[in-house]
């Protein structure tokens, strides 16, 4: 499995629903075998939930699609690094790869502030690499945030 960045591409069109929505735009998408089985936004605010950030949501529908918590062969695209809450749902899923966007360097779980994914007492290891389309994932957070501040 290698980057594509088509899927990055569908990602970055989720973070910026999220965007018009006035949630923090981040996006991401669950591929298997070149097929798209889960897309989801940061919903957190207008689900009223924690939880509710684009990998969990994407996660989740991709496992209805498969009709199976386990996503063995899948590949998640994010836009944005994730968090520890999602980090270790993508463990938990057994995502075989991740592919994200930029770097988040307050709660960025992968390289920022811990390197998770790469502690050795997981019972699964997913692959990883960063800064793909990091520009347009990072223009995008900055233009969200100067507009909650302006």
């Amino acid at each position: 499995m290698s980057f594509n960045p088509r899927f990055m591409t569908l990602a970055l069109n989720q973070a910026v629903k999220a965007f018009d929505s006035k949630e923090v735009p981040v996006g991401a998408v669950v591929i298997k075998n070149n097929h798209i089985i889960g897309m989801g936004r940061n919903m957190v605010i207008s689900h009223n939930s924690v939880a509710s950030h684009a990998e969990i949501i994407a996660i989740n529908k991709a496992s209805q699609y498969l009709n199976n918590y386990r996503l063995i062969g899948c590949e998640i695209y994010v836009t944005l690094e994730p968090c520890h809450m999602c980090a270790k749902a993508i463990v938990d899923a057994r995502i075989s790869s991740m592919y994200f966007g930029a770097p988040e360097p307050k709660t960025g779980a992968v390289q920022s502030i811990d390197h998770f994914l790469d502690r050795g007492d997981l019972n699964h290891q997913v692959s990883y690499s960063g800064n793909h389309m990091k520009r347009q994932s990072a223009e995008l957070l900055k233009k969200f945030f100067q507009s909650r501040r302006g």
